[in-house]
């Protein structure tokens, strides 16, 4: 055993048997156990051959390790060969089996593509049922592209498959389309999904304009930028006036002019198509039934004019009541739509003093979605206030009789 080691154990009736060269070992009640000096040296070697065959294993070990260091430089080479050879196997064997493409390089700036598809989705779609697009892009008139359409409908598909197509050829791999051209690329940033850092205090919105910040800093016109959704997570207008300066700073050349896929859900930006020679609308081509939708997949030129999110919320199984009072409650926000504000605001220039000037003739008092109620005679009566020659009493008196006019209206 792990105590005594080896031994042989006599019981007491045998006794007077045992040889008188033995040596007792231990007592028990009803056996002697005993040992020979030829038991003690097989012991040792039994016990210690574990330790000899570690020790071997590691001499042989460090004649290996020793070995291999000497063929250094030939293992690495020809390691780096199979690899490789593997990745060109692999890129081959996907481009026979999935019919890519070789794509063809150009030096003018341009991207096209026909018939793109996404190289995974189409892999998880059954009975060629992924739908294939078309892209173009260039440094000239067709910088940015502004893509509307529903939740659901494959806008953020179509603009990572390009990304993807664009990365693809760039490491030499043939690219699923029926055709590319494309200019090369220096980086592909991108700015999808939502994610926050709370840890680090970070909300969502605060980690979207983080990555936005880091893109227009770092980004160079020969960048190919993925924008989908830029401005969620804050007001309205907060969001939609941070998009539309966004395009506004990425189109000009003299600013940034990267090619650009911009997915957004604020519709008044392709307003931007007419004001901007380089912008362009696209959208996802859909197919109403009664209160259902059909989503075709298909890229179209111009722009949509509503996102469905409320037949998307009744595909996801939210409650008919709900659905219900949305539709009521959309209908009251359409009377108040900010679409005609927007058509009145001429794209900024940069580094000009016509920024403000810009600002100051949009009517701001026209972009509330719950103007319904007109309170010019309570903005007359603050204009009016002499606030330098009223009492502390004085000023909370006339601010409670102007919270209850504004109450009594609502």
């Amino acid at each position: 055993n792990k105590v005594f080691g080896y031994y042989f154990e006599v019981t007491k009736s045998f006794l007077d048997q045992v040889p008188e060269n033995w040596i007792r070992k231990q007592t028990l009640t009803n056996a002697e156990r005993y040992t020979t000096n030829e038991l003690k040296e097989m012991e040792d070697v039994i016990l210690g051959a574990e330790d000899r065959l570690y020790n071997l294993e590691y001499v042989v070990f460090c004649e290996l390790r020793d070995k291999i260091f000497g063929q250094m430089k030939r293992i690495q080479d020809t390691a780096s060969v199979i690899a490789f050879l593997d990745m060109l196997a692999s890129l081959a064997y996907v481009a026979e089996h999935n019919q890519y493409v070789r794509p063809t390089i150009n030096h003018n700036g341009s991207i096209t593509i026909k018939e793109g598809r996404h190289p995974v989705i189409e892999q998880m779609m059954t009975k060629d049922m992924f739908i294939a697009n078309d892209t173009y892009l260039d440094d000239d008139t067709h910088r940015v592209v502004i893509i509307t359409g529903p939740n659901m409908a494959g806008k953020s598909t179509y603009m990572r498959q390009t990304a993807l197509i664009s990365l693809m050829a760039q490491i030499g791999c043939f690219v699923p389309a029926k055709e590319a051209d494309l200019s090369l690329v220096d980086r592909i940033f991108t700015r999808v999904g939502a994610s926050d850092d709370l840890a680090s205090g970070q909300s969502t919105f605060m980690v979207e304009m983080n990555e936005v910040a880091n893109i227009l800093r770092n980004a160079t016109s020969n960048s190919l930028l993925v924008l989908d959704e830029i401005g969620r997570g804050t007001s309205t207008f907060d969001g939609l006036s941070i998009a539309w300066a966004v395009v506004e700073h990425i189109s000009n050349p003299r600013l940034l002019g990267a090619k650009t896929l911009f997915a957004t859900h604020y519709h008044e930006l392709t307003e931007l198509e007419g004001k901007l020679n380089n912008v362009h609308n696209y959208c996802i081509a859909v197919k109403e039934k009664g209160d259902d939708i059909v989503f075709l997949r298909k890229i179209v030129q111009g722009g949509a004019d509503k996102s469905y999110g409320i037949q998307v919320a009744k595909l996801a199984g939210v409650p008919d009541s709900v659905i219900e009072r949305a539709k009521e409650i959309v209908e009251e926000l359409s009377a108040n739509d900010i679409t005609s504000v927007t058509k009145n605001i001429t794209p900024a220039t940069a580094g000009t003093k016509k920024k403000k000037e810009r600002l100051d003739e949009v009517d701001l008092t026209q972009m509330s979605l719950f103007d319904t109620v007109k309170d010019d005679d309570i903005l007359e009566e603050l204009k009016t206030i002499d606030v330098g020659n009223l009492t502390p009493i004085e000023a909370l008196n006339k601010l409670y009789e102007l919270q209850n006019k504004i109450k009594n209206r609502w």
